[in-house]
């Protein structure tokens, strides 16, 4: 199964045990100047173009060796095709729902990378790629999808807290976590997760108060990928996400969403600020969602095709491989490899999610209250009935 449908599928990927953050290299690679934003273009810190120029910007720069842009790519490529996999188990029913990151893949990646392994995470829903940085096995997130666990990850093993289902409220979690910090002593640092939608949700808001009153080393990481679901982002707020940061206290920055250099040295500064006691940071990783917002979503009801045609040309992984090719970084051997890597992670995660359980229909209701609640006892016999309705149901 090929995902180079709207973006090359190779890469190759540090193991497990390897350093998170990338060292200078000794690269000799010219690099533009880049360029100052248009009326029509946002003002962000860009360090690749969508053509694959590398260019410079003089407060957030970064060398990369070749085997760490390998690295990236190949994290990129594989968090795609694991994407792709559970979307495809969603539609064949398998999976109860999926959030798709699919566009997604530097701002989380990038991002990802920059961590230290004492950092810790709050992610939403969709941070599929930042737990595999993270070393959180995928098959536990499709095992949460089916409705077999409740997580299927200690977060306390890897750093990364369990998915947020609520908007927002996980960014009041990692405030509070990382006040604990500061007063442990330690010098690690919390990053927050969470997109544009949520934004406008008190708890973030509250979070941006305490955070910068207690001058909480963590790092608030918005993904603004353009969509509340159906809501645009101009309906959303009147100036740039970033520049609220403003407003309490704390800088704010905008990052090209879709430059996995550009998020990896912006986030990377960040989190180094955090932990040098001078307080929290709004990073806007200005994006785009190219698929759905789940798969009980349809887009193209509330959104054009041109306007995905525009970002696909934008596309993060391209961008990388479009680098790396004209500057040698990689071989045909190395695409090769990866494509047959990225064939046995998409057979391991079908194979896997198969042979899971399949979750009781009617387990839904029980334990919501202690004693039974008249309203659960009548909404479990409806559900019972429609069970029993289909050709050779049985009400369980």
């Amino acid at each position: 199964m090929t995902v180079e449908s709207t973006a090359a599928r190779k890469t190759t990927r540090r193991s497990s045990g390897t350093k998170r953050t990338a060292s200078a290299s000794t690269s000799t690679t010219k690099k533009a100047t880049a360029k100052p934003a248009t009326a029509s273009e946002p003002d962000l810190v860009q360090l690749l173009t969508p053509e694959g120029e590398r260019v410079q910007h003089p407060d957030y720069d970064i060398d990369l060796s070749a085997e760490e842009l390998r690295g990236l790519y190949r994290d990129m490529v594989l968090s795609r095709r694991f994407d792709a996999e559970a979307t495809a188990l969603q539609r064949q029913g398998e999976l109860g729902l999926w959030a798709s990151l699919l566009g997604q893949e530097a701002a989380q990646i990038g991002s990802g990378r920059a961590l230290r392994d004492d950092d810790y995470v709050f992610p939403t829903y969709r941070e599929h790629a930042v737990a595999w940085c993270r070393g959180v096995d995928p098959t536990n997130l499709l095992g949460m999808f089916r409705g077999v666990n409740n997580g299927g990850w200690d977060p306390s093993t890897n750093n990364f807290h369990l998915y947020t289902i609520v908007l927002g409220s996980q960014t009041l979690h990692a405030t509070g976590y990382a006040m604990g910090i500061t007063k442990d002593g330690a010098d690690s640092a919390v990053i927050a997760y969470f997109g544009d939608g949520a934004s406008s949700q008190g708890d973030v808001n509250e979070s941006f108060v305490f955070s910068a009153v207690y001058n909480a080393p963590v790092v608030f990481f918005c993904q603004n990928n353009q969509w509340a679901i159906s809501e645009p982002i101009e309906k959303q707020t009147r100036v740039p996400l970033y520049q609220r940061a403003r407003g309490f206290g704390f800088p704010g920055v905008r990052v090209d969403g879709n430059d996995v250099l550009a998020c990896l040295a912006v986030t990377r500064s960040a989190l180094e600020r955090a932990r040098r006691g001078e307080g929290p940071t709004l990073i806007e990783a200005y994006t785009y969602r190219m698929a759905a917002h789940t798969t009980s979503d349809d887009p193209t009801r509330y959104r054009r095709d041109a306007e995905r045609e525009e970002w696909e040309a934008k596309d993060p992984i391209l961008r990388l491989k479009a680098y790396m090719e004209r500057e040698g970084h990689a071989d045909a051997a190395f695409f090769e490899e990866l494509e047959t890597e990225s064939e046995t992670l998409g057979k391991h995660v079908r194979e896997v999610v198969r042979a899971m359980p399949v979750p009781e229909h009617m387990a839904i209701f029980d334990n919501v209250y202690a004693d039974g609640h008249a309203l659960v006892d009548e909404e479990r016999a409806q559900f019972a009935a429609y069970q029993a309705s289909f050709e050779g149901g049985e009400a369980e």
